[in-house]
Formats: structure tokens, C-alpha cells, sequence
């Protein structure tokens, strides 16, 4: 134990924390400019290795600031099932990051009395990266924490977020989810696409044809690694491929997304299926320009909608009586959620932001959907659901229509990345269903028509003087201010507004919807207003829109 911490402490003068620096473990993790995270690496390595032993299984470290630019980089840590860290840990992590240089070894041990460690149980933890310049030596750093206590690791080089918590799931599960190589990833994946596509009546390499921008990440290595898998069921363009341009600059699913417009470095035909990746490859979002030229986004709620539909009916041919649920977010478009609940005849379910919170409220229902509008997320389904679905599928009694759905819903689990959002796998299930479904991108996007929307921020002194209640929806302090919000929402018809603070900044979020563009500019102009005057707003008011 002793010799374990000598050699902690001199590995750790190689990592050394710039002092008085402070940073917080996120809903992604920590992520900061690269030039200040050295340390951070070291002792995540550190952490890993602690929670490895206490766990005793494979603990996944992810080196990547996902949608950041490139001079930033941050880290994300993998649980055993290739969830995300729990909460107690994340408290961990922040405390371990942030202790001074001498404070070091009195933070870790405090870790391990609390959570009563055995240090001589053996220590696993799997280290991926991203295509940062700065990820080499921060991957380095990571190993160094993990070799420091005595840890096994495996260096898995560069791949996606995802495709590192699919290692740790696999190797955890002794190969059930799949086997713990970028190679069987592939396999698992493209075999199931290549079964599910089988379904789709005389598909013309027109409809093969889908334009992908890798925002220049490694989304764009990996997707390309993978082509030759899909024997030809699928024709890949792809763009902004890290050849040339700047990681996340102009492109990716964040940009186009906010800025409501295609990536730079693309090239768009009229009609044509688009998709954006971001920086690590855990989101996804559709797009496609009309016959106008005018840009249609299709977000992770249209492509909830399009995945929740599809499995419903696939349940209702295959006569399997499983609970499917579809959770958001209030940043959820309303028109979404009034098809998913009125039309569909699906739960809806609310959550907090923060894909931790979709994932755990998805694990209550037999087949959980979750998408954050941002275009993250993917599909769980319960260990009861995945066996009744292979039953059915196996039983040589069943009738042809009800095999024939209980094997797509087969091939539909194992082309799902269920660890986390994948944009790759999530890419993948989508072409699936448009294919057997024969729909083009426009007759998804005709499922329903988003309202228009507006997001803005309001610049405040301290944050913490928002509190909100009911999923985010509702504002409980300052005084008076849900009371002004419901009074400007009743002035617009179909109009809903919510306020939250930032989860990293002192500022107030603002989100409107309304029946046109100009009533949801408006509202979120006079919510702004009223959280100016009411949270304490700094600089100038808000000013109009128009």
C-alpha cells in the first residue's frame, strides 16, 4: 500500500496542478481547455483504477470534449455496464481534480476509506481518445494515473465515445453484449443492419445513398474503418472527413443544429438524406434542403418519433405486450409530444436535462426511447423484453407475420448501441427503418410539424437564484416569476415557455415555443425581460428580436 502511494506521489510531481485552478465534473465529465487538464488526466487515471477495484470490473476512461473545439479536451468516465459514472463518483472526481498538489494522496485516501477499497483487488480500465492534438499525451497522462496504483489498462487508441463504453459493457459481460474489439463492434452492428435491410422491398441505390459530415472527428475515421462491413447496403458520402478542415469549425451536429443551417464543406442535392456527427460520436441529427432550397432539420425528437414508431408497430405484428415508453426532455418540441401521446398512443415521460437522467428514466419501462433534442441518445430494452423477443423469434410454432416481426425486433436490439447515445449505430437503425418502411427523408419529416421555437440566454449575477421544479418546467424561485411567465404565455397561441439555469455558467436559459416564428421570438424576448428584471440581470436588457 505504501510503495503504491510512494510511486503516486512522484508520478504525480509529473502531473502537477496549476494552483488555485477549480473545475467541475459535468454531465459530460470535465472539460476545459486542453493546455489545463494534464493533472486532471492523471488523477482520473487514479480514479478509475479506485473505482475498478471497488466495482471489481473493467472501468472505461474517455479522452474527448465531444462537441467542444479542438483546442479544448475533457474526459468522461465508463461504468461497468458502460453507463455513466454515478453521482457519488462524479463527487469523487471534482474533489480528486480540484485538491492541491500536497493535498493529493489525503483526497485519494479519503476515497478509498469511504468507500471501504480493497487495494489489493486487481484494477482493469480501458483508455480511448479522440482525434484532438492534444489527446496523445492526455491519454498518456491517464495511463500513467492507472499504472501509478498498480492497474492493468488497455489502450484502445482512437476511437468514438460510444465504441469505448461498448468495450467496457463487452468485457464485463464476458462477451454476451459483444466482442471487446473495434472490429467486433462493426460485425455486431453491420450484420444486424445488413438483416434488418433484407426486409426492404427493391430498394434502388438511390435510396442507398445517405451524405454524412464527421464534423472532421473521429466519427469520419471510424465510419469509414466500417464501410466495407456494410457490403454495399449502404453508399456512404462523407464530408468534412479531418482531411482538411477544423474539428466541430462550421460543422457537426452541434452547429447545425443551433445555427439551424447545413455544415460548411458539404455538398447538399435537393431532397437528399444529410447527417451530422459530432466531435466524439455520441449524436446525430438529420437534414435535408427541398426542391426551394429551404433546410429541414430533423432533430432527436423527430428521430425518437420515427424509432418509437417503427417498434410499436413491430410489437403490435409480432403480439407482444411490452411497455414502450418515449422520454424527453422540456427542450422536447411540443408538437412531438402531442403525436407521440395523442396519435401513437406512447407514454411520454419527462426528465431534467442531461442524457444521465433520460437514461435512468428509460431503465423503468420494457422498451425505453430516449433522444435529447440535441440528437443524443439511443433505445434500451429490459432483460424480460430481450428474451421474449428471442423466444418468440426461436419458436418454430410461431406464425410467419409474427416471426417475421419478432426478427426484425432481434436484428433492431443488436444494431442499438444500448451503453449510450451512438451516433454510428444510431445512423445505421435509421436507414434500416426508412428502408423497410420505403419512406424518404421528407415523408418522415412530414410526421408531424415542429413549432416554431426560440432559445436565448440571459446574462445574471448568480445563477443559484433560479430553482425549478416539475422536470425543469416550472420556476419555483425568484419570487413572481412563473407567476409573469404563465401571464406572457396565455398572449400566443400553442405556447409554452420554461426557464433554467446553466449548468456551467451564470447564465439563465430561456426557451419559447408559439403557433408562428414572430409569437416565439417574442415570447422568449419578453421571458428574457422578465427574468432580467426579476434574477438579477447583468449588462444591458434584452433586446428585441425584431
Amino acid at each position: 500500500m505504501m510503495a503504491e502511494f510512494q510511486e503516486v506521489s512522484k508520478q504525480s510531481g509529473l502531473h502537477p496542478k496549476p494552483a488555485g485552478l477549480v473545475l467541475q465534473y459535468g454531465t459530460a465529465g470535465f472539460r476545459t481547455n486542453a493546455k489545463d487538464l494534464d493533472h486532471v488526466m492523471f488523477r482520473m487515471g487514479l480514479l478509475a483504477t479506485l473505482r475498478s477495484k471497488k466495482t471489481k470490473a473493467t472501468i472505461g476512461v474517455m479522452v474527448t470534449a465531444s462537441h467542444n473545439p479542438e483546442e479544448d479536451n475533457g474526459v468522461k468516465l465508463v461504468d461497468p455496464m458502460g453507463e455513466m459514472v454515478t453521482p457519488t463518483w462524479e463527487g469523487y472526481a471534482t474533489q480528486l481534480a480540484n485538491a492541491e498538489q500536497e493535498d493529493l494522496l489525503t483526497a485519494l485516501k479519503d476515497v478509498i476509506e469511504k468507500e471501504d477499497i480493497n487495494m489489493s483487488q486487481e484494477a482493469n480500465v480501458f483508455v480511448g481518445k479522440d482525434t484532438r492534438s492534444s489527446s496523445a499525451s492526455l491519454s498518456q497522462a491517464v495511463l500513467d494515473g492507472v499504472s501509478a496504483l498498480g492497474g492493468k489498462s488497455k489502450d484502445y487508441g482512437l476511437v468514438t465515445t460510444p465504441q469505448l463504453h461498448y468495450m467496457v459493457c463487452c468485457q464485463n459481460t464476458q462477451g454476451k453484449y459483444g466482442e471487446a474489439t473495434v472490429e467486433g463492434y462493426y460485425k455486431k452492428l453491420c450484420q444486424a443492419f445488413i438483416q434488418l435491410t433484407k426486409n426492404a422491398s427493391n430498394c434502388t441505390d438511390d435510396q442507398k445513398h445517405l451524405t454524412v459530415d464527421g464534423a472532421n472527428g473521429i466519427g469520419a475515421l471510424k465510419v469509414r474503418e466500417m464501410e466495407s462491413h456494410l457490403k454495399k447496403e449502404l453508399h456512404i458520402s462523407l464530408f468534412n472527413d479531418g482531411s482538411k478542415g477544423k474539428l466541430n469549425h462550421q460543422c457537426g451536429a452541434d452547429f447545425v443544429k443551433v445555427q439551424q443551417k447545413a455544415p460548411t464543406g458539404i455538398e447538399m442535392n435537393p431532397g437528399e438524406r444529410c447527417c451530422s456527427y459530432d466531435g466524439d460520436a455520441d449524436r446525430i441529427i438529420y437534414y435535408y434542403s427541398d426542391s426551394k432550397g429551404q433546410f429541414h432539420l430533423l432533430d432527436g425528437d423527430k428521430i425518437a418519433t420515427l424509432i418509437s414508431t417503427f417498434l410499436k408497430e413491430l410489437l403490435t405484428q409480432a403480439g407482444l405486450d411490452l411497455q414502450i415508453a418515449v422520454v424527453q426532455t422540456a427542450y422536447a418540441n411540443g408538437s412531438s409530444t402531442r403525436y407521440l401521446e395523442d396519435t401513437m398512443k406512447v407514454i411520454v415521460r419527462c426528465t431534467k436535462t442531461g442524457v444521465k437522467h433520460l437514461h435512468h428514466a428509460a431503465q423503468e419501462f420494457d422498451i425505453g426511447v430516449y433522444f435529447e433534442a440535441n440528437g443524443h441518445g439511443t433505445v434500451l430494452f429490459s432483460k424480460a423484453a430481450q428474451e421474449k423477443i428471442q423466444q418468440l423469434a426461436e419458436n418454430t410454432g410461431t406464425d410467419d407475420e409474427r416471426k417475421r416481426a419478432a426478427l426484425l425486433l432481434q436484428n433492431t436490439v443488436n444494431v442499438i448501441n444500448q451503453t449510450v447515445g451512438d451516433a454510428i449505430s444510431d445512423m445505421l437503425l435509421i436507414e434500416a427503418i426508412l428502408a423497410i418502411k420505403s419512406m424518404t427523408v421528407q415523408q418522415w419529416d412530414a410526421i408531424y410539424s415542429d413549432l416554431p421555437n426560440r432559445q436565448l440566454k440571459v446574462k445574471v449575477s448568480d445563477r443559484r437564484v433560479i430553482d425549478t421544479t416539475d422536470a425543469e418546467r416550472r420556476a419555483v424561485s425568484p419570487d413572481g416569476l412563473q407567476e409573469a411567465i404563465d401571464g406572457l404565455v396565455k398572449k400566443y397561441r400553442q405556447a409554452r415557455s420554461f426557464v433554467r439555469p446553466s449548468g456551467t455558467e451564470d447564465v439563465v436559459r430561456v426557451y419559447a415555443e408559439a403557433e408562428t416564428q414572430e409569437s416565439a421570438d417574442d415570447l422568449a424576448h419578453e421571458v428574457s425581460l422578465a427574468v432580467y428584471r426579476l434574477a438579477g440581470g447583468v449588462g444591458g436588457e434584452p433586446k428585441p428580436l425584431h
